[in-house]
């Protein structure tokens, strides 16, 4: 018998992403669970993978990815948010931004360290704080409306509070920062002398003519953030799997010793088709208006359900609240709704520390104009 050690991470099973989309594919049902596109990317993009693979662009790229990838992240983040970044020292380029996330907190994060992220929080953040010998501070966000609970943030905050996770647009919620909570956060990194990783996957997709309030628009605030983003959900490529993480140059260096034991580099054909994608502002400008006429598709075609919809102002999730139809748990409902209506949803109940159940789930309509109206046809039976 071998006797194993000890799980690093015993309290952790597997993501409820892969339960629901199993069960939906063992059910044959429409998935608005997972949050990926069931429709392809732009063919300039592919277009774009196919000239790199073939022009034979398919050796290890270098260990901080393309220049020319990292030189279209830094003109992105000019345009967007005027903020000037050195491609040479302050832009990574990473497998995902989950990987982007991990080495930010690795940078970071020292044994009995304390981060505080708001809940509910993305899966990933709380297993690589504990991973990294981290303490995970979880503290709610204000509900209905998911704000920033400001008050309860300074409460948490003390000598071992080594850095504050956030995430805008947020993800499962769809709620945004805003103008006050950036003067809230500068306030509070006057008090604590603590780090900001923000998490900024979505940045691009915001409705109803909001701002997104990028950390890095915000120089007291951008000198001592690490801010992480996704090219899989501004380009429709989930699977391809890389993101980046923009920092100051100090903490760079620490981030990239990690990047380079971890995944090295990220694939070289995938980094060339995307630095052409940024070479055409268009394809990132049109994002919002995009996903913002399928979100008021999908609430429309929900309208006359017994589901309730919550705001949603960013990403490509939207909330809805059950109560009228059930008293299951959130984890029951979905696997009900999943076999008996055929329509996969995430419970937003374990995106808690405390699995706080609220009777919400979580519906992505990055989906077709055809499955979107499948799904709510089957849920407005109910």
């Amino acid at each position: 018998m071998i006797n194993l050690p000890p799980s690093r991470l015993p309290g952790i099973g597997t993501t409820i992403f892969t339960v629901m989309s199993a069960l939906a594919a063992e059910q044959k049902a429409i998935n608005l669970s997972q949050g990926f596109p069931d429709f392809d990317p732009d063919s300039r993009l592919i277009n774009g993978l196919v000239r790199a693979t073939q022009s034979g662009k398919n050796q290890y790229a270098p260990m901080s990815g393309l220049p020319r990838l990292r030189q279209g992240v830094a003109e992105l983040t000019q345009r967007k948010y005027q903020r000037t970044v050195n491609p040479e020292t302050e832009v990574t380029i990473t497998s995902g931004a989950t990987e982007a996330l991990f080495n930010a907190i690795a940078t970071l994060v020292r044994p009995g360290d304390e981060v505080i992220i708001l809940d509910p929080a993305y899966d990933s953040y709380a297993p690589a704080i504990l991973l990294n010998g981290g303490i995970p501070v979880s503290i709610p966000l204000k509900f209905p409306e998911y704000s920033l609970p400001w008050e309860a943030i300074h409460q948490a905050s003390n000598s071992n509070t080594r850095a504050i996770l956030l995430n805008s647009p947020h993800n499962p919620t769809g709620s945004v920062i805003g103008a006050d909570d950036i003067q809230n956060l500068i306030d509070w990194t006057q008090k604590y002398p603590a780090w900001i990783i923000s998490d900024e996957v979505y940045e691009h997709i915001i409705f109803d003519q909001l701002q997104h309030h990028s950390i890095l628009k915000y120089p007291e605030l951008a000198d001592r953030a690490m801010v992480i983003s996704s090219f899989g959900k501004t380009f429709h490529v989930t699977g391809w799997k890389t993101g980046y993480c923009i920092a100051p140059a100090e903490l760079t260096a620490e981030f990239r010793k990690i990047h380079q034991f971890n995944t090295f580099c990220s694939p070289t054909p995938l980094q060339e088709a995307l630095a052409d994608a940024l070479e055409d502002s268009s394809m990132v400008d049109g994002l919002s208006s995009f996903y913002q006429a399928k979100r008021n598709q999908f609430l429309n075609l929900m309208k006359d359900s017994r589901f309730k919809s919550l705001k949603t102002s960013g990403t490509y999730f939207q909330l809805m609240d059950y109560s009228e139809i059930s008293d299951l748990s959130d984890v029951d409902f979905c696997k009900w709704l999943t076999v008996e209506h055929k329509v996969a949803a995430i419970p937003v109940s374990v995106f808690y520390a405390n699995q706080e159940d609220n009777k919400i789930i979580r519906f992505c309509f990055a989906k077709k104009e055809d499955t979107l109206r499948e799904a709510a046809e089957r849920l407005c039976k109910i």
